[in-house]
């Protein structure tokens, strides 16, 4: 089984690149990265720039593990603590900051493909809100040049069974308001598919709650970096 990754793999990589001698390949295995990420990194090359993140202080390496590594190029390292995954199942979905910018996209993509879903559907699909959703309708939304309509599955913002879910449910809601309503045939099938719909935004909350615990660790540690530096510059 393979070991756990550090919380911030590209983070942690930084910091091993710049504060020890480990080869790109170790760092690249105990970080979870491609070598040729880890070499643009050391080449200052990649295209984002990361701060560093120190794995001593989070628990996730020991000097000696460093040090056995630094002593042989050929050690695998070993994860000492694997970083804790916190869960929550309430609250709005929560998208990463990585996938915001492609929002409007998304929402442009279903306004243009789906008309039947409501404002209401979108929002909770996506993780936005109704002003956003309105302002791309209206084309009064301040990045409206830039918009293209693609496919929210594509983006990463939902998967493809809550789009679908979410296409059946505006498309049978618009045939109730237009047709008499049918009879139920078989209720034990709909309440199977309520369940495994329920099921699924449950798997899905719970996964958006992971990602928002990683970022909100991560921007807790920066902030005690930049007090710590902050504290240090006021003593000398």
């Amino acid at each position: 089984m393979a070991q756990p990754t550090p919380l911030m793999p590209h983070a942690t990589a930084t910091w091993l690149v710049d504060n020890t001698s480990l080869s790109f390949t170790q760092i690249a295995d105990f970080c979870g990265l491609h070598i040729l990420e880890v070499q643009a990194m050391a080449d200052d090359l990649a295209g984002s720039k990361y701060t560093g993140r120190d794995p001593i202080h989070s628990g996730e390496l020991t000097q000696e593990e460093i040090e056995r590594g630094q002593a042989d190029p050929g050690y695998a390292l070993k994860m000492q603590r694997a970083p804790v995954e916190v869960t929550r199942t309430k609250g709005p979905r929560y998208t990463p900051v990585s996938k915001r910018q492609d929002k409007p996209d998304g929402i442009a993509w279903i306004l243009r493909n789906h008309p039947e879903i409501s404002d209401a559907q979108i929002s909770k699909l996506i993780g936005t809100t109704r002003n956003t959703i309105t302002a791309i309708r209206e084309r009064s939304h301040w990045n409206i040049q830039n918009i293209q309509a693609k496919d929210p599955v594509t983006l990463g913002l939902c998967s493809q069974r809550e789009l679908d879910a979410v296409v059946a449910k505006a498309a049978k809601k618009a045939g109730a308001e237009g047709e008499a309503p049918a009879p139920v045939v078989d209720s034990g099938t709909d309440r199977e598919k309520l369940i495994a719909e329920l099921r699924a935004e449950r798997d899905a909350n719970e996964k958006a709650a992971a990602e928002a615990a990683q970022e909100a660790e991560a921007a807790a540690w920066l902030e005690a970096r930049r007090a710590a530096e902050n504290e240090s510059d006021e003593q000398l």
